[in-house]
């Protein structure tokens, strides 16, 4: 396996048997040539395993400012603490896919610290809570930190010497999906070590609540969260008077300002109605949630609109555009419509709020506004001419199919053109799998068929 010195060798190193024929001359400047290694340096998949000859790589690489050595073969930190000396402006470091799950030996590292180390990466590196607790003191500035695929199953940031939660203040995002935990008890463990978080990915973890007392179902105290009174806080000084402030979902992510939550276990709007209670979150990812599919399932448009009549606070929902004051009325009084016919048990404490904006609603007249499924069209193909009946939820390459006979022409040689009688110029029917209502055919419009050329 090759070292990163050689990994470097074979990536920079000049060919120079290549110019061995080409005229060459020669400018000694007063100043020695630049490094000709770049500050962005990406040696990833090159089996790399050792650092190799310090002296060497030390001239060659004070100039590395970013350092992307993922998967590779490196399994030893004495190896990553050769490379932090070795280029101590590092502000950023890829280990993700290396084995990495041998504890650090504390004794022999604990000399050093690299304050200019501000990104970290460390996906898929099988690495001990002991480590990430070592790594975040000798590298106190550490602002962004990827701890996703790791098979976490609890967080465990307690400092051992003094068996309290250890603060990391320097921390703002935090990437953490794929770990196997199920309790947000432990997620607010997150929170309480990096007290200024403001951005965290949990997307594919199997979070079935974000009650803290929630007990998972094969538990035997199992419960499933439900709302109640004490689920709406309405201000902070309230909730901070509260007997369970410690345990309410938010009370550790106090700065959070983007929380994905993509392809979780959640399933109650209960805990929708949670993340209406971050003081500070503005952008939310919740999509591939059970919450969207049983006991029913809700198209994309009803479930947008109730999850932001749900969250005023929120401004960016799934990513696009800022929410508009147009959509979010909207979504508020579609969330009125939706739940003033089920009975007050079972409307939320949004309802009333939402009452108190908007007013009781009378409800939408029901207008179908479905096309006409079966229309009168004129067929026709050179001097014939015929009438039909044409049902428009089939495609484009089924009425060619049903003209194949009339008009003589294979399917394969057909072309047709939609006529709109109240609109100049035919239209080419060109795709087989589109839907003819999708050309808004009524009765009366006039379809030509061609042969191709």
């Amino acid at each position: 396996m090759p070292s990163l010195l050689e990994a470097l060798d074979a990536k920079y190193a000049l060919n120079l048997d290549s110019f061995d024929q080409l005229p060459v001359s020669i400018y000694v400047p007063r100043k020695g040539p630049r490094n000709c290694i770049p500050s962005l340096l990406v040696l990833n998949d090159c089996d790399i395993d050792s650092t190799g000859a310090e002296n060497e790589l030390t001239v060659k690489c004070q100039g590395v400012a970013e350092l992307d050595l993922a998967q590779n073969s490196l399994s030893h930190w004495d190896e990553i603490f050769t490379i932090l000396k070795i280029m101590p402006g590092l502000n950023f470091l890829n280990l993700s896919f290396n084995d990495l799950s041998a504890d650090i030996s504390i004794e022999k590292n604990n000399c050093n610290t690299y304050p200019c180390l501000k990104n970290l990466i460390l996906n898929a590196t099988h690495i001990s809570w002991k480590s990430v607790k070592f790594l975040l003191k000798i590298c106190p500035n550490v602002e962004e930190l990827h701890l996703s695929l790791n098979n976490f199953t609890n967080v465990n940031l307690i400092d051992e010497k003094t068996e309290e939660t250890m603060v990391v203040e320097s921390v703002k995002k935090l990437h953490f999906t794929g770990n196997p935990i199920i309790s947000w008890k432990e997620i607010m463990n997150l929170g309480r070590a990096f007290t200024n978080l403001e951005y965290l990915v949990l997307a594919d973890s199997p979070l079935c609540s974000l009650d803290p007392f929630f007990s998972p179902p094969s538990s035997p105290d199992a419960k499933h969260p439900n709302t109640s009174s004490s689920l709406y806080v309405r201000s902070e000084s309230e909730s901070e008077s509260s007997e369970n402030v410690s345990q309410s979902a938010h009370a550790t992510f106090r700065f959070l300002k983007f929380l994905n939550l993509n392809n979780t276990l959640l399933d109650t709007w209960d805990d929708v109605e949670r993340l209406s209670l971050f003081p500070a979150l503005k952008w939310l990812r919740i999509i591939g949630c059970p919450l969207f599919e049983l006991p029913r399932e809700y198209t994309e448009h009803e479930r947008r609109q109730l999850l932001i009549a749900r969250l005023p606070n929120v401004t960016t929902l799934n990513g696009g555009g800022t929410i508009s004051g147009i959509e979010r009325e909207d979504a508020e009084r579609a969330f009125i419509r939706y739940y003033m016919d089920r009975p007050e048990s079972d409307r939320p404490e949004r309802y009333s709020d939402l009452i108190s904006i908007h007013g009781k609603l009378d409800p939408l007249v029901n207008i179908d506004l479905s096309p006409e499924r079966v229309v009168k069209v004129t067929i026709k193909c050179g001097n014939m001419l015929q009438e039909r009946s044409v049902d428009v939820y089939r495609t484009v390459q089924d009425l060619k199919q049903k003209l194949e006979s009339f008009s003589k022409i294979p399917v394969s040689k057909m072309r047709l053109f939609y006529c709109d009688k109240d609109i100049l110029g035919p239209e080419e029917m060109k795709y087989p799998g589109k839907q003819l209502y999708s050309y808004n055919i009524s009765t009366g419009d006039e379809i030509i068929v061609e042969s191709k050329l």
